[in-house]
C-alpha cells in the first residue's frame, strides 16, 4: 500500500502527465505537426513562441513530480540550452571531422550526473535487498526454439 506522500505524488504525476498530453493533442493538432519537428523547436534557443513556452513548463513540471517521488525534494532543477556535439577530432584527418553541434534543453550536467548518481546507487540498493531477501535466485533459461532462418553465412543478413 502507497503511504499518503507517495499516493499524493502519484497524484500529482497523472494531473501533470494528463496536463502534458492536454498540450500536445492542442499543439500536434492544428500545426499537423510530428513530434520531430515539435521537439526541434523546443530545443532552439530562438524559439520564443507561448506553446513551446508552455511545453518547456511542463516538462520542468514532470521531473518535479518525479523527483517528489524519489522523496528527491533537495534536489532543484534548472534547464539550459547546451550543445550537445563536439567537433571529433580524428587522427587520420588533419582538420577533423565537424559534426552538426545540435542545442538542447536540458539539465546541466553537474544536475544530470547527480540524478544518475542516486538512481544507481537506488538500482544497487535494491538489488542487494532482493538478493538477500532471496527474490534474485537464478531462474532456469528456457531453451530457444531453432529458427527458421539458414544458418549459411551467405544467407544471413539483416531483417
Amino acid at each position: 500500500m502507497l503511504s499518503h506522500s507517495r499516493s499524493r505524488h502519484l497524484g500529482e504525476r497523472e494531473v501533470v502527465g494528463r496536463d502534458d498530453h492536454a498540450c500536445r493533442i492542442a499543439f500536434f493538432d492544428p500545426r499537423r505537426q510530428g513530434l520531430t519537428k515539435t521537439y526541434n523547436r523546443f530545443h532552439d534557443p530562438d524559439e520564443r513562441s507561448p506553446d513551446i513556452f508552455k511545453l518547456r513548463e511542463l516538462h520542468a513540471a514532470m521531473d518535479r513530480a518525479v523527483l517528489d517521488a524519489y522523496g528527491w525534494t533537495d534536489l532543484q532543477p534548472t534547464y539550459t540550452f547546451l550543445l550537445d556535439y563536439e567537433e571529433d577530432e580524428d587522427e587520420n584527418e588533419s582538420e577533423g571531422r565537424r559534426r552538426k553541434k545540435l542545442w538542447r534543453y536540458r539539465w546541466p550536467d553537474d544536475f544530470r550526473d547527480e540524478v544518475l548518481a542516486r538512481l544507481l546507487e537506488l538500482n544497487r540498493r535494491r538489488a542487494e535487498e532482493e538478493r538477500l531477501s532471496g527474490g534474485a535466485e537464478a531462474k532456469p533459461k528456457k531453451p530457444r526454439k531453432a529458427s527458421r532462418r539458414s544458418t549459411d553465412p551467405g544467407q544471413m543478413g539483416m531483417f
